[in-house]
Formats: structure tokens, sequence, C-alpha cells
């Protein structure tokens, strides 16, 4: 897998790639975040031991893993896709802050083409396929 990338570098291939699928009309952007965890060779029996959700309660606040991707893991022919776009940095614990702070600009800015769902042909097939009460063939004579 290729280095990450700085912030900067980051949230410039993101607004490239966001624009890119909003140019071909379709297509889908992947964004995920995880905490970065470390080999934990270093934790003892007896931590684990202790209190079995030890590593919920790190002693040094852990950085953050950004990930984006086009999520073209197969082309059509279902052959695995060389092209897959895959992107990632490292978000230090004191730059969390204007990271999302930025993270939410360039996201906003991706998303300004998106289409309201069209849900008038949802509700027409509901009707279509609701029974009509009393509509059994007979008919009825005050």
């Amino acid at each position: 897998m290729a280095a990450h990338l700085s912030s900067d570098d980051f949230f410039t291939r993101l607004g490239s790639l966001l624009e890119k699928t909003q140019q071909k009309g379709h297509g889908a952007v992947y964004l995920t975040q995880k905490r970065l965890t470390f080999d934990n060779d270093a934790a003892s029996p007896e931590m684990v031991a202790d209190d079995p959700l030890w590593d919920l309660h790190p002693p040094n606040p852990l950085p953050l893993i950004m990930r984006a991707t086009d999520g073209k893991s197969q082309s059509r022919d279902r052959t695995k896709n060389t092209e897959k776009i895959k992107i990632s940095t490292i978000v230090q614990p004191d730059d969390v802050e204007t990271f999302y702070t930025r993270y939410a600009d360039v996201c906003k800015a991706g998303m300004q083409s998106l289409k309201k769902r069209d849900r008038s042909k949802r509700k027409k097939d509901k009707k279509k396929k609701a029974p009509v009460a009393g509509s059994s063939g007979e008919t009825k004579k005050a």
C-alpha cells in the first residue's frame, strides 16, 4: 500500500476524487476512520487479566487513520481492478479538531451536486399494490 499522505495532500486528492465522481454522474466514495493502534507487545498478561477492556483506556491518546477510496475493487469483467484509488492520512490527537473542520468543508463541497431522491415512483407502486377495502367484486345495496 502507498505511504500515508500529509493532511494537505489528502484534502487535495479527496477533493479531486469527489469532483471526478460528480462529473461521472454516478459512483461512490467511501470514507472511513479508525483509531490507529500499534502492535502492543508491551502489554503484559496482568494488564489483560485485570481489565479485559484495557485497550479502551490507553495511557496516551492514539492517532486516527482516515481513508478514502472510490470503491472499485472489481472491474466490469470481475477481475481485480488495479486502478482503484486509495488514499489515507494519519491525524495526530492534537490536530483532530482542525482536521475535522477542514474535512467537513471538503466533504460538503463534494456533495453539492447530490440530487434529492425521487420517491414519487415508490409511492405510486405502493398505492397500486395496496388492496382496496370492500372491493371483492360484490356490490351492496343500501
